[in-house]
């Protein structure tokens, strides 16, 4: 179980470029690790968009952005190009990152079960240690959110 304080477990995943990204290498930074549900969904792409406009502030703290669903490298191209992305959206397609850290749920839509990626965040620390879980994510706020938390870490 993932949990405040405890190391963020590690993974090798691509992003829309192909390019393989592994969360180890990010140490000595600052990390946000979000996971998103489908890419060029309404919800999805007002938090990517919120990510995107705010993300020179997070730059000035030293902090990279990742994005994780188990859409494809394909989807991720045409969802970053879209709307002009710069931060890496990682393709989980086999699922073993989102099961891992526990974002691949029960979902319900209409009666209907479903299993599918719950929006969920983790900050993760220069150490590598999850600092901040957020759940429920609300796109609309949750990049405003992260950064004053960042602050509130002194991660100026």
């Amino acid at each position: 179980m993932i949990a405040v304080g405890k190391s963020a477990p590690d993974f090798t995943l691509p992003d829309q470029a192909g390019k393989s990204h592994t969360l180890s290498k990010y140490r000595g930074r600052w990390t946000l690790l979000y996971f998103y549900p489908k890419d060029d969904t309404p919800g999805c792409t007002k938090e990517a968009c919120m990510l995107r406009d705010t993300f020179p502030q997070f730059e000035n703290m030293h902090a990279d952005v990742l994005g994780i669903s188990k859409d494809s490298v394909a989807s991720h191209k045409r969802f970053a190009e879209k709307y002009s992305l710069p931060f890496p959206l990682l393709a989980d397609e086999s699922g073993e990152t989102v099961t891992k850290y526990g974002v691949w749920q029960e979902k319900k839509m209409m009666g209907k079960a479903y299993m599918g990626i719950v929006r969920t965040s983790f900050l993760i620390n220069p150490e590598g240690e999850v600092a901040k879980i957020y759940e429920k994510v609300k796109p609309e706020i949750h990049a405003e959110e992260v950064l004053n938390d960042l602050k509130e870490f002194g991660a100026e």
